[in-house]
C-alpha cells in the first residue's frame, strides 16, 4: 500500500500557503505550522539581521542591569528592584519569541508542537501584562520619591516591594490563564497554519472551529481594562509628580527632579506606543497588509527589551558610573 505523504497526514499541502489553509479539514493537530512573514519569505534572512541584533542587545543589556544592581550595594533600593523585575520580564519576553523566529528565518523550522504553541502564547501575553504592571509600580516609586521623599524608605520598604512584585506576577498569570484554558479546549478543524513567527492568541483563535466570541470579548476586556487602568494610574502618578515639581522654587531644582523620571517616561513610551499600534492593527486593521501587521507585532515585543537597558544604562548615573568602573577596572 502506498504510504500517505506526511504533508497530507498533518492536514496541509506543501508549499504552505494561505489558500491551503482555507481548504484543509482535520481535527486537533499535534503541530502548528508557523509561516514566518507571508509575502516576505525571500527577505527572511535580511529581516533576521536587525531582529537578531536587537535580541543580542536585549540579552546582554538586561543581564548587565541585573549584574550591576546585584553587585552595587548602593543600588539596593526600590527603584532598582523594580528595574530588575523589568529586566527579567524583558528577558523572558524576548526569549519566548526570538529563538523560534530566527529558526524559521534561518533554517525554515516552521513546525511547533501544540503544547509548545500554547506555552509560548501564555508566556507572551502573561509577561506583557506583567511588564505593564511593573511600569505602574515604577510610576508609584517615582511618585513617592518626589512627593513624599522623607517617607520613601518607610512606604516602599523591602516587604512592600516584594508584595507589589508578587501582585504583578499573580495579576499577569491569572488574567491570561482563561485564554490558555479556552484555547486548549477548542477543536481545530480549519487549518494548522499560523501566518506569523510565533503563536499569539488572536492567530490561534482564527483556527478554532468553535464559538470564540467569549474569548475575543475577554481579550478585548484585558486589553482595555488592564492597559487602560495601568495608563490611568501612571497618568495620575505623573499628574501629582508634575504638581510637586512645579511647586519647587527654582528652575534648576525642577529640571533636576524631573530628570529622575526621564528613564521611566522613555520606558513607558517604548512599551505602550508600539504595543498600541500592534493591538489596533491586529484588531481593526483589516486594510493593513498582513506582513506589516506581523512586523509591527515583532517590533512591539522587541523594542522595550532592547531599549530599556540602554535607556537606564545611559540616563541613570549610578548604573552608568558602575559600568564605567567595571570596564576601567578590566582595562587596568
Amino acid at each position: 500500500m502506498q504510504e500517505t505523504p506526511f504533508s497530507l497526514r498533518v492536514g496541509h499541502r506543501l508549499p504552505y500557503s494561505m489558500s491551503d489553509s482555507n481548504t484543509t479539514d482535520f481535527t486537533n493537530p499535534s503541530t502548528f505550522i508557523l509561516l514566518g512573514i507571508p509575502g516576505l519569505e525571500a527577505a527572511h534572512i535580511w529581516i533576521s539581521i536587525p531582529f537578531c541584533t536587537m535580541y543580542i542587545i536585549a540579552i546582554l543589556g538586561n543581564f548587565t542591569i541585573l549584574f550591576i544592581v546585584k553587585m552595587e550595594l548602593s543600588l539596593h533600593a526600590p527603584m532598582y528592584y523594580f528595574l530588575c523585575m523589568l529586566a527579567i520580564t524583558d528577558l523572558v519576553l524576548s526569549t519566548s519569541t526570538v529563538p523560534k523566529m530566527l529558526s524559521i528565518f534561518w533554517f525554515n523550522s516552521r513546525e511547533i508542537d501544540f503544547s509548545a504553541c500554547l506555552t509560548q502564547l501564555y508566556f507572551i501575553h502573561c509577561f506583557t501584562v506583567m511588564e505593564s504592571g511593573i511600569l505602574v509600580a515604577m510610576a508609584l516609586d517615582r511618585y513617592v520619591a518626589i512627593c513624599h521623599p522623607l517617607r520613601h524608605s518607610a512606604i516602599l520598604a523591602n516587604p512592600v516591594v516584594a508584595k507589589i512584585g508578587l501582585a504583578v506576577v499573580l495579576r499577569g498569570g491569572m488574567l491570561v490563564l482563561p485564554h490558555l484554558i479556552m484555547t486548549g479546549q477548542w477543536p481545530y478543524c480549519k487549518s494548522n497554519i499560523i501566518p506569523d513567527t510565533y503563536c499569539t492568541h488572536m492567530a490561534v483563535v482564527k483556527l478554532a472551529c468553535a464559538d470564540t466570541h467569549i474569548s475575543s470579548y475577554y481579550g478585548l476586556f484585558v486589553l482595555v481594562f488592564v492597559r487602560g487602568l495601568d495608563v490611568f494610574f501612571i497618568a495620575v502618578s505623573y499628574t501629582q509628580i508634575l504638581r510637586a515639581i512645579f511647586s519647587l522654587p527654582t528652575k534648576d531644582a525642577r529640571l533636576k527632579t524631573f530628570g529622575t523620571c526621564g528613564s521611566h517616561l522613555c520606558s513607558i513610551l517604548a512599551f505602550y506606543i508600539p504595543s498600541l499600534f500592534s493591538s489596533l492593527a491586529y484588531r481593526f486593521g483589516l486594510n493593513v497588509a498582513l506582513h506589516f501587521r506581523i512586523l509591527i507585532g515583532k517590533v512591539s515585543l522587541l523594542v522595550p527589551p532592547t531599549l530599556n537597558p540602554i535607556i537606564y544604562g545611559v540616563r541613570t548615573k549610578q548604573i552608568r558610573d558602575r559600568l564605567l568602573r567595571l570596564f576601567t577596572h578590566k582595562e587596568n
